[in-house]
């Protein structure tokens, strides 16, 4: 009894640290049972793609790095203890003046009292670099994010462009057996069995097309979701957006505003303008103090006895020539702020470019909704009136086969606008920098 209760306990204290370690909850989500919405997507995203977890690691480091910068600010305290053994030794007429075997222990503390703001630039550029950092994640959050919507929509479209592709192999399959009917009534020519059997094996070919792409975009889904390649994927959503805001002029202010390029451009622009600071204060001296505290042998008239001693002071050094290194330190970072801020122009102009573009993409996308819901009704009825052709003797073969072709391109036609809608809108969202999803960052 008490060896399976010792059991018991081993695996449930196993069991808790499996919980508790790190990752355990990422391991737990990777196969997924409900239907993924786009949200829930888009989380595990952000919880499990290696890209966005990389970039976390990153802002955690650049955040260590401020840390460091700081210690110009604090003393630096250091421990020494050592042994020294040394002969010959000074003597004089049998008297020894320094022992044989010498011991030091000591406490020093180091501290940089003035140095003219270089360690106050230092934090700056850290700082910088902290910030730099986290919009560096979120342009890696974005964009995985963007491609997640991507894949999921493209698997919705090319689930239900495969329907579609059912529905006209369906069609063509019953024309078919109605051919093969008629033909051996003698009611139609080999050439219409032909022409039938030929239309119906393209609409196969078009769908194995179809059904590659969607394993493809799975596999590509599946990778940015962290999950198991060996994942069913279950998607719940539709082509139904919300209207995106179209105002081209209070876009293109919010980009300016919210869009990560742009204010990494910015903060890349004080970064170069404070390393360019850092560089012409290399030209000014630089004040330390020191004091020790310790104990040591040697001093007469016992050199063998341990003494206290200590030890202050102040240094003041100044750069009188450092090989050029300054002046083309200075060089360097004046040139590097030209740059950055050209970067930032540049950038600028590129996010009002695309807030424009985005909006011309979902005008058209919006326009070809309507247009194609038309084809749609036209393409169905001329199919229906080109059955009943058929049925009755007064329309051919090929004015039915290429009724059907009609509204299934049609169809097709319509899936695609509002496909394309969709990912206009998520286009115009990132190009005036509105956030995508429920949150930029993920879970640390």
């Amino acid at each position: 009894m008490k060896t399976r209760n010792r059991r018991a306990t081993l695996i449930a204290l196993t069991a808790l640290l499996a919980m508790s370690r790190p990752g355990f909850a990422a391991d737990a989500a990777v196969a997924p049972t409900a239907p993924l919405t786009l949200d829930e997507a888009i989380r595990l995203t952000r919880e499990h793609n290696p890209r966005a977890l990389r970039a976390n690691d990153e802002v955690k480091a650049a955040e260590a790095k401020v840390t460091q910068s700081r210690s110009g600010y604090f003393p630096q305290i250091s421990a020494k203890a050592g042994y020294t053994y040394i002969d010959p030794v000074s003597e004089l007429q049998g008297m020894q003046f320094m022992p044989n075997n010498n011991y030091t222990a000591k406490l020093t503390a180091e501290m940089m009292l003035f140095d003219f703001g270089r360690t106050g630039r230092r934090v700056d550029l850290a700082r910088s670099g902290m910030a730099a950092a986290g919009l560096s994640r979120d342009l890696t959050v974005r964009d995985l994010s963007l491609a997640t919507i991507r894949a999921f929509y493209s698997i919705l479209f090319l689930q239900e462009a495969v329907k579609v592709q059912d529905k006209e192999i369906a069609a063509l399959g019953s024309n078919l057996e109605n051919m093969e009917k008629r033909y051996r009534e003698g009611a139609a020519t080999r050439f219409d069995l032909l022409t039938t059997e030929v239309r119906l094996s393209a609409a196969k070919n078009r769908k194995i097309d179809l059904q590659s792409q969607l394993e493809n975009q799975g596999t590509t889904f599946r990778r940015l979701c962290g999950l198991k390649a060996s994942a069913p994927l279950s998607l719940k959503g539709s082509f139904d957006t919300d209207a995106a805001d179209t105002n081209a002029e209070r876009l293109t202010a919010t980009a300016l505003e919210k869009r990560p390029e742009v204010a990494l451009s910015r903060e890349n622009a004080r970064a170069a303008e404070a390393r360019k600071s850092l560089a012409a204060k290399e030209w000014f001296p630089t004040i330390s103090g020191a004091a020790s505290w310790g104990t040591a042998n040697g001093y007469v008239p016992n050199i063998n006895e341990q003494r206290t001693n200590v030890m202050a002071g102040i240094q003041v050094q100044v750069p009188l020539f450092t090989g050029f290194r300054t002046s083309a330190a200075t060089s360097e970072a004046t040139a590097m702020m030209h740059a950055a801020e050209l970067e930032r122009i540049d950038t600028e102009e590129v996010a009002q470019a695309e807030v424009k573009q985005a909006l011309n993409s979902l005008h058209t996308s919006r326009e070809k909704i309507g247009t194609s819901a038309l084809q749609v009704s036209k393409a169905d009825l001329a199919a229906r009136q080109a059955r009943i052709r058929h049925q009755n003797g007064m329309g051919t073969t090929l004015d039915l086969l290429d009724a059907e072709s009609a509204l299934a391109q049609a169809e097709l036609a319509n899936l695609q606008a509002r496909y394309e809608y969709v990912l206009n809108a998520y286009d115009v969202r990132r190009a005036s920098g509105d956030p995508i999803g429920n949150q930029w960052i993920p879970a640390p």
